[in-house]
């Protein structure tokens, strides 16, 4: 008789996920790989630590990040037995689901990339938790387009935008109202010595938002390479996860897709984010007239989102008024 086939193969074990430390356990980690956790949403319980000891360190949440560890936000959904959406509205899970499909057009289900995950944990997370509250103010750009304008003509490569001049100003304005560039800290308000500034930028995995390290040291040519730089490893889906951590203040900026204006939801830990818009022309009136007096001005519109645990509209509007000055008269923020 003909031999029986062999079995065939059994395919390999997926690699077993961190097992959760049981509920009180103590965990141990480093503080930045604490920091990192928090900026990602996900809980030191779900990180299986390689340092000394079993302690957690950068290196074991950067791989959590990357394998898809549950957040924070999707593990209250999986206990109470509802998801939320990026936008914070309350959706069901499992096969109710999809419970009234039939009633639309077809459609076709997108997967979420781990960094939408993170980005819509933490949005929702800041919109639940966060006190916002929103001030606008218009930046005359005619003095600032002209000093551009000299200052690249003399560049052969490397043009500064007028991006680096919002990073600029934003962070010569934290320096001169440092009650900005703070955070909540549950019993206290921790108020930061520099300016490290976080630039949003649009990649095709999600939002991401790397930091300019000591932006009130650095000159317009010194922002515009890193900004260069930051995003287009960014880009590449080379970012290091150290380069999105630890910023004080953001700055998202969708004037090259002719927004006006936009209100920008709060980035925790930090305490305020700038939404900037796209320069246009307006009739103005003179700034030396007496009252009869009109011109047409380049004017960009720039909204300030707040936590007001931490910035009260006093202190909001100063920073802004700070802001609208370097704006509008350029040479003083590089003094």
């Amino acid at each position: 008789p003909a031999a029986a086939p062999a079995p065939a193969p059994a395919p390999p074990a997926a690699p077993a996920a961190p097992s959760p430390r049981a509920s009180g356990e103590r965990v141990f980690a480093s503080p930045k790989a604490r920091m990192m956790a928090a900026e990602a949403g996900i809980a030191l319980s779900q990180i299986k630590g390689t340092g000394p000891g079993g302690r957690i360190v950068m290196t074991d949440v950067a791989l959590a990040v990357k394998e898809g560890v549950q957040t924070l936000a999707a593990g209250v959904g999986a206990a109470t037995g509802v998801g939320t959406t990026g936008t914070g509205a309350v959706a069901n899970t499992g096969a109710g689901a999809d419970a009234f499909a039939r009633f639309f057009p077809p459609f076709e289900d997108v997967s979420v990339s781990q960094i939408k995950k993170i980005t819509a944990a933490r949005l929702t997370e800041s919109k639940r938790t966060v006190p916002h509250f929103y001030l606008t103010v218009d930046v005359r750009m005619d003095a600032l387009t002209g000093l551009r304008g000299k200052l690249n003509a003399g560049l052969e490569s490397g043009k500064i935008s007028v991006n680096d001049f919002v990073i600029k100003a934003s962070a010569a304005a934290l320096r001169k109202v440092p009650e900005v560039n703070a955070s909540w800290m549950g019993d206290k308000i921790r108020q930061y010595k520099k300016a490290d500034i976080s630039v949003a930028v649009q990649t095709d995995a999600g939002l991401m938002v790397p930091v300019v390290r000591g932006a009130c040291g650095l000159g317009l040519a010194g922002i515009s390479g890193e900004v260069r730089a930051l995003a287009g490893r960014a880009k590449e889906g080379r970012l290091a996860p150290a380069e999105m951590i630890g910023g004080t203040f953001t700055i998202s900026n969708l004037g090259m897709f002719g927004i006006k204006h936009f209100s920008a939801i709060v980035n925790p830990p930090q305490a305020a984010i700038l939404a900037v818009g796209a320069a246009r022309k307006e009739v103005v009136r003179r700034a030396d007239s007496d009252g009869g007096g009109y011109e047409e001005a380049l004017v960009m519109s720039a909204t300030l989102s707040c936590d007001h645990r931490v910035v009260d509209g006093a202190v909001g509007a100063q920073w802004l008024g700070a802001f609208k000055g370097f704006m509008e008269d350029p040479v003083t923020m590089l003094l």
